[in-house]
Order: C-alpha cells, then sequence, then structure tokens
C-alpha cells in the first residue's frame, strides 16, 4: 500500500457535508496521524524481522465462502475463485494474519450449551463448536507450515503489523481507530524488542481526549455488530440469494424493535 494513500483518501473540506463525531476526527487531525504513521513505519521497516516478513506476495483480498465456487457434484472439488479486483502484490505481512470465514475462530459457547447431554440442540451445537475450532486451528497450522511467504508473519506479534494495515483507513474507521494502534505500538514497543524508541509519544492531555474518543468508536462498532448478527449479514451487508426472503421475514421486525429500544435508551450514535 502506497504511503500516499491515506493522504489520497482524505476529502477536502468543502466536501464534508456533514457534523463530524468527535472520535472521527477532523481533517487536520487525520493529517497529522498520517504524517505520524508515516515516521513510525519508516523506524518499524528498519527491524529484520519485518523486512524478512516482507516478501512480495500475491493474494487474495477477500478469500472468503461467498468468493469460492464449488463443484454442486463435489462439494470438497473448489471449480474457481472470484473477486480478485482488488488483488495486488504486497508485503506478504499484510494479508499473513487473515483469517476467511470459513476457518474462523467460532465465538465462545454459552454455558449452557457448552454442556452436552441437556438437550438435542445443545449437543449439536457444542459439536458444530468443536468442529469449527478444530477447522480454525488446521488452518492456522496449514498457514504456517504450507506457506513460506507467510510463514515469518504469522509467527510474530500482530503488534508489529497492524499499522500498516490501518494507517491508510482513518477517514473509514475514524481517527481513534489509527491512533489506539499507534498507542498500543507506543507501550509495546520494548515488549516486541524494536530498538530504539517509539517517534510517537502521546502527552497526558492526549490520552484523556483519546479514552472517551475510543469509547465512542467501540460503542459504534458494537452497534454496528449488532446489526450484522440481527440482520445475519456478513460484514459487508451481503445475503445470500437462497435465504433472502426467509431473512427479510424473520428479522425485519425484530431488528426494529431492537433499533427502537437502543434509540430509547440514546445507546445509538449515529454513524
Amino acid at each position: 500500500m502506497s504511503s500516499k494513500t491515506g493522504f489520497s483518501r482524505l476529502p477536502k473540506e468543502k466536501d464534508v457535508d456533514h457534523k463530524l463525531l468527535p472520535h472521527q476526527g477532523s481533517i487536520e487531525e487525520h493529517i497529522r496521524l498520517s504524517k505520524l504513521s508515516q515516521e513510525v513505519m519508516l523506524r518499524l521497516i528498519e527491524d529484520k524481522r519485518i523486512q524478512g516478513a516482507a516478501t512480495p506476495a500475491l493474494v487474495h483480498p477477500d478469500f472468503h465462502m461467498r468468493n469460492i465456487f464449488v463443484s454442486a457434484e463435489e462439494p470438497t472439488s473448489i471449480t474457481g475463485f472470484i473477486d480478485w479486483q482488488s488483488t495486488n502484490i504486497e508485503p506478504a505481512f499484510i494479508y499473513a494474519n487473515e483469517t476467511p470465514d470459513f476457518a474462523a475462530l467460532p465465538n465462545e459457547l454459552e454455558e449452557d450449551a457448552s454442556e452436552e447431554g441437556q438437550s438435542g440442540v445443545c449437543t449439536r451445537e457444542s459439536r458444530e463448536w468443536k468442529d469449527a475450532l478444530i477447522c480454525h486451528q488446521t488452518y492456522d497450522v496449514c498457514m504456517k507450515g504450507l506457506t513460506p511467504k507467510l510463514r515469518p508473519a504469522r509467527l510474530l506479534d500482530p503488534t508489529l503489523f497492524r499499522l500498516f494495515h490501518y494507517y491508510h483507513t482513518t477517514w473509514r474507521d475514524s481517527a481513534a481507530a489509527v491512533r489506539q494502534e499507534l498507542f498500543e505500538l507506543s507501550n509495546h514497543w520494548k515488549e516486541v524488542e524494536l530498538q530504539g524508541f517509539c517517534p510517537f509519544s502521546p502527552t497526558k492531555e492526549e490520552l484523556t481526549r483519546h479514552a472517551q474518543d475510543y469509547e465512542d468508536f467501540e460503542t459504534v462498532q458494537k452497534l454496528k455488530l449488532w446489526l450484522k448478527n440481527s440482520l445475519h449479514t456478513n460484514s459487508d451487508g451481503w445475503i445470500p440469494n437462497d435465504t433472502w426472503e426467509w431473512r427479510e421475514m424473520h428479522t425485519a421486525q425484530p431488528t426494529m424493535n431492537g433499533y427502537r429500544q437502543l434509540r430509547n435508551l440514546s445507546l445509538v450514535a449515529k454513524v
């Protein structure tokens, strides 16, 4: 990802037609954070471990079930992949820790559903959870053992790479999100065995202000996650064609009722 990408995605002042929430940050704040991120990343790429994990790699950027075609007669036979338009040759660490949805770490079972034998439903949920966990673990082992280009990055602390992932998406994700990555890296600089000192050193005033901004950011993310789960979509809002009518019928009214409850409790932030 070009170091200029973050700047190019920032709008002009006159093009912002709505009031920004504090956690989103002003355009000036985004410019400041982009410059700080560049300075920090220049220091990071001096590290031999990061250099070793930066082998150029061509990786599908959206490797999820919706983009994988399988044979109707033999579902274990992959016939093709789609949605390649955003593919780039990137340093291997950019995608090294991405996990596709079919191998995602399952959510923890609720206590009453984790004990087998209580009911057929609980037993089935417990079995599905264990299957998903095995799939996740298998994928992790395969990526570390069978993909030489990605292996070095997957063995390192993800803290070393997160800033590279998010510095160019500040306007989409909010200033609070990338500022949090800078704080995390600064706090763990010595812990992850980086040399020298982190170029980013926040003041007490910045830490105090950021704490509130980041709390607002997390509230918005929780709302988005609630909507995603309530509507049974993926993170991009897609719903499979074969389940559209059922989900439209069974989720529209409950979701609106839940939204009204949140609004009445003043928990809904304007996104």
